[in-house]
């Protein structure tokens, strides 16, 4: 049973997560402030189609076996990051002002690009869950050139544009508290695995994590 859930885990998490984000968007077109252009709707419907542009690799994911790799870390990305969506954007509804929105907004789409060119550079080794495969190479061109993970950085980068339209305490202490440990954790876990594939402890030694010059 434990290894069902686990297997599946990205398909319910991807079915769960579109419905709230769907229902958050409803709430958002009806109750805002300026209804010719609803910037929350905006917001939620970019996320939306942000996750719709990642379904095919959830359900790839989901049809693989569950290695000891990952280590749970699947899943508590995973529940990290819905509650911490979840309390933006079930918070309350900013003003609805499009200008208060480019910030978060320019957060957010360069983000899911950067998240989005990274799993295009990685191809076929990409996986929502930790796992090495018996052909695994070192990618080294795109935002890998920089960065160890950018696609980890693409990631909390688009939420923090998201929580910080969205603003309210509760998701601001779930990003910091729970969501950013989350990755790091992730993170540790996916470097040693991929420390015993060819070329990696090199790789990693030539470039910092999440943020070029710091960590």
């Amino acid at each position: 049973m434990r290894q069902w859930i686990t297997e599946k885990f990205p398909a319910l998490f991807f079915v769960t997560g579109f419905l709230a984000g769907a229902g958050a968007l409803v709430r958002a077109a009806g109750d805002s402030a300026s209804p010719a252009f609803p910037m929350p709707a905006v917001m939620i419907g970019v996320y939306l189609c942000w996750v719709l542009l990642e379904a095919r690799i959830t359900f790839r994911t989901a049809r693989m076996r569950d290695t000891e790799d990952d280590h749970g870390t699947e899943i508590l990305y995973g529940l990290s990051r819905f509650a911490t969506v979840l309390a933006a954007l079930y918070g309350p509804l900013p003003d609805g002002a499009p200008l208060l929105a480019a910030g978060p907004l320019l957060l957010l789409l360069a983000g899911i690009a950067l998240r989005l060119v990274s799993i295009r550079t990685l191809g076929a080794f990409y996986s929502h869950r930790v796992r090495k495969d018996a052909d695994h190479r070192v990618a080294t061109s795109g935002p890998y050139r920089l960065l160890r993970h950018p696609a980890y950085a693409g990631m909390i980068l688009a939420h923090v544009g998201l929580v910080a339209y969205f603003l309210n305490p509760f998701s601001v202490a779930l990003l910091l508290l729970l969501f950013v440990p989350a990755v790091v954790r992730r993170i540790s876990v996916e470097e040693k695995v991929m420390s015993t594939v060819a070329g990696y402890r090199d790789f990693m030694a030539g470039r910092k994590r999440l943020v070029p010059f710091l960590w």
